[in-house]
C-alpha cells in the first residue's frame, strides 16, 4: 500500500470518532416517552472504526480479522478452537452436523437416534436435531431456573439416545454437573448452547468448555454484536476440521481463503471414487453448506471483545437491581433464580405471573409495553405447540406442565447494558403500578 493509501486511510479513521460522536450522540431518558428496550447494540466509535478499517481493506469473505478474533475468543474461553459463522443458528446447525460426521466412526449420529432437549426455547436449538433425521426427546424444565430438569434424564434415555443438545435459558447455566455425569456415563455427546450465556460460569468454569461443543450468537441482541453471526466452540482440533468442512461447501481442503496446498499434496489425494491427482480444493467429504463470516462483521467483534467484560458485569447488575427491586411483589410474580453454584451473564429478566394475581400475562405485558417498556416471552414456549411443530417425529417424558406454564404465564424484560439506572428506575415503579392499579380496577 502506498504511503499517499496510508495517509488517507488514517484521515478517514481519525473521521469515524467525529462522525460517532455527531451521528450517535447520548439523549435524555424521559420516562414514558423513552422506549426501553429488552436488548440491543452496544457499540462505540471504536467499533465503527475497526468496521471501516476492515471495509477499505476491500476483503469481503473471511479474513485477518476473522483469524484474529478466532484465536481471541477461543483464548479468553480457555478453549482450543473457535470457528466463526454468519449466524447462532448456523452455528446450532453445525454443531449437531458435525456429529454426523463419518470421520467419527461408530459414534457419529445417525438417522432415527435421539438427542434428548427442552422444549421450551429457541426453536434454532432443536431444529438441527430434526433436519439431520435424528429424534428429539423432550425434558420438562424447572421454575425459577428456566433449565432442564436433570431428573428426569434417566427417564429420557432409551437405547437410541446418542446426545444432549441444550442451552443455557437466558444466561443462566443448566445443571452441568448432573448432566455431564449423565454424559459421561452412558457416552454420550453434549452441545451447550450458550448463545444466551457468554461468559456464564459454572462451579467456577466457563459455559462452553463442558461439552464436545458450543455455539455462540453475535446478534444484536447478544452479549457482544457483530450484526449478525455466530461461533462454534471445540476443544479437539478433529471437530474444528468437521465444522470447517460442513460450513465451507463440504469440502475436505482446510487451507484458508486466498491459500492453496497447505497440505502439501493438493494434487496427490485419492479419495472417494475420483481420479488420484483430483484437485484438493474441489474435493468433498461432507454434504455442507456456505455459512462463512464477513471479516467486516469479525472486524466488529475484535473490537467488541475489549469491552465484553465490562458487559457481563452490567448485565448483572441489572439483573441483581430488577430482582432487589421487585421481590416484594412474590405474591405477584415468581423472579428467576441462578442454578446452584453457577454465576448466571444474564440474557434477561424472566418473570412468571402466578396464576392467582389479579392480572395474567398478557395483561401484565400490555400494561409494560404501555409505558413503552419492551417485553418478550420466553421463546417458542411449547415448541411442540407450535405449528411449525406438527407432526414430528419425537418423544416426550412426563407432561411437559412446567414448559406449558412458561408459555402461558411466563415474559422477560431486558438487562442488556444499554440499559440505564434511570432506566431501571422507571420499570421498577411501573411494576409496582401494575398490581395496584389492577386491583383497583377489581
Amino acid at each position: 500500500m502506498s504511503s499517499q493509501a496510508e495517509s488517507l486511510r488514517e484521515r478517514i479513521l481519525d473521521l469515524v470518532g467525529e462522525y460517532h460522536e455527531s451521528a450517535f450522540p447520548e439523549l435524555p431518558f424521559v420516562p414514558g416517552e423513552t422506549a426501553v428496550p429488552v436488548s440491543g447494540r452496544v457499540f462505540d466509535a471504536e467499533d465503527i472504526r475497526s468496521l471501516v478499517d476492515s471495509s477499505l481493506d476491500f476483503w469481503l469473505t473471511t479474513g485477518r480479522f476473522a483469524a484474529q478474533f478466532e484465536k481471541q475468543f477461543a483464548r479468553w474461553f480457555g478453549i482450543r478452537t473457535a470457528t466463526l459463522v454468519n449466524s447462532g443458528s448456523s452455528a446450532d446447525l453445525l454443531a449437531v452436523t458435525a456429529l454426523t460426521s463419518p470421520k467419527l466412526g461408530d459414534r457419529r449420529l445417525r438417522p432415527g437416534d435421539e438427542v434428548i432437549t427442552v422444549a421450551a426455547g429457541f426453536p434454532t436449538t432443536v431444529n438441527p436435531i430434526i433436519q439431520n433425521g435424528l429424534v428429539p426427546v423432550f425434558v420438562d424444565e424447572y421454575i425459577p431456573t428456566y433449565n432442564i430438569d436433570v431428573t428426569k434424564l434417566e427417564e429420557a434415555r432409551s437405547e437410541r439416545t446418542r446426545a444432549v443438545v441444550i442451552a443455557h435459558t437466558l444466561g443462566n447455566p443448566f445443571d452441568l454437573g448432573a448432566v455431564t455425569e449423565f454424559v459421561r456415563k452412558y457416552d454420550l455427546w453434549l452441545v451447550e448452547d450458550c448463545c444466551d450465556a457468554v461468559g456464564a460460569t459454572y462451579r467456577g468454569q466457563k459455559v462452553g468448555t463442558f461439552g464436545d461443543l458450543a455455539t455462540v450468537s453475535f446478534y444484536p441482541a447478544h452479549h457482544i454484536t457483530m450484526g449478525e453471526g455466530g461461533c462454534v466452540l471445540a476443544e479437539k482440533p478433529l471437530f474444528k476440521t468437521i465444522v470447517e468442512s460442513f460450513r465451507d461447501w463440504g469440502r475436505d481442503c482446510w487451507c484458508e481463503p486466498g491459500k492453496a496446498n497447505t497440505c502439501g499434496k493438493r494434487f496427490d489425494w485419492e479419495l472417494g471414487e475420483l481420479p488420484r491427482g483430483y484437485d484438493h480444493k474441489y474435493i468433498y467429504s461432507h454434504i455442507g453448506y456456505n455459512l462463512k463470516m464477513t471479516d467486516m462483521q469479525a472486524a466488529v467483534g475484535v473490537s467488541q471483545m475489549k469491552k465484553l467484560p465490562q458487559f457481563i458485569e452490567k448485565r448483572r447488575s441489572n439483573f441483581k437491581a430488577l430482582w432487589e427491586g421487585l421481590k416484594d411483589l412474590g405474591e405477584f410474580f415468581i423472579l428467576p433464580e441462578a442454578t446452584p453454584q453457577s454465576e448466571p451473564s444474564w440474557f434477561g429478566f424472566p418473570i412468571a405471573v402466578r396464576p392467582e394475581a389479579p392480572f395474567n400475562r398478557n395483561q401484565a405485558i400490555a400494561f409494560l409495553e404501555g409505558r413503552k417498556i419492551a417485553t418478550r416471552l420466553l421463546f417458542g414456549g411449547n415448541l411442540l405447540r407450535q405449528p411449525a411443530y406438527q407432526g414430528i417425529k419425537h418423544r416426550v417424558v412426563g407432561s411437559l406442565e412446567n414448559t406449558d406454564f412458561i408459555m402461558n404465564q411466563v415474559f422477560w424484560v431486558g438487562v442488556y447494558p444499554g440499559i440505564t439506572t434511570e432506566m431501571l428506575g422507571y420499570m421498577l415503579d411501573t411494576f409496582h403500578q401494575m398490581p395496584v392499579e389492577h386491583l383497583v380496577t377489581l
